[in-house]
């Protein structure tokens, strides 16, 4: 099992060149059953009206719980794919950051399933989020 600082590490490379990337999406703390990231809310991720747009709260959720899993399989037998995300958004957001939080719920030797919380800097509750995760053996290739 990675330590928070190498947790940390491989998140921030595997994010590279990626959506999360893009999304502006960092990585800020692990431990033993979490994974926390945060991300900008400004007109990049903004929907028509000036809010933050949902897809990119699930792209937010998403990313931080398929994450999460690499903290409970040896990568270089297993890989990761998410295979189920549901998200229900509770309140806006026009701009600062925003805070997710996976915490596994179920973790099995084939699913995991993580709740993920998306809170602004006072802490209020901006999507509650719930993602599914199957573990495959990783292919030769």
């Amino acid at each position: 099992m990675l330590n928070r600082e190498e947790m940390l590490a491989a998140c921030k490379k595997m994010s590279e060149n990626t959506l999360m990337q893009t999304l502006e999406i960092e990585y800020i703390d692990a431990g033993e059953d979490f994974l926390t990231a945060k991300m900008p809310v400004n007109p990049r991720v903004h929907q028509p009206m000036g809010l933050l747009h949902g897809g990119a709260t699930v792209a937010l959720a998403e990313s931080v719980g398929s994450a999460a899993s690499l903290m409970f399989i040896d990568p270089e037998k297993f890989e990761v794919r998410g295979i189920e995300i549901s998200a229900n958004h509770l309140k806006s957001k026009r701009e600062g950051i925003v805070y997710a939080t996976a915490k596994i719920v179920h973790r099995g030797r084939s699913i995991h399933l993580w709740e993920i919380r998306i809170v602004d800097e006072k802490e209020q509750l901006i999507s509650l989020c719930k993602l599914t995760n199957m573990v495959l053996s990783r292919r030769q290739r």
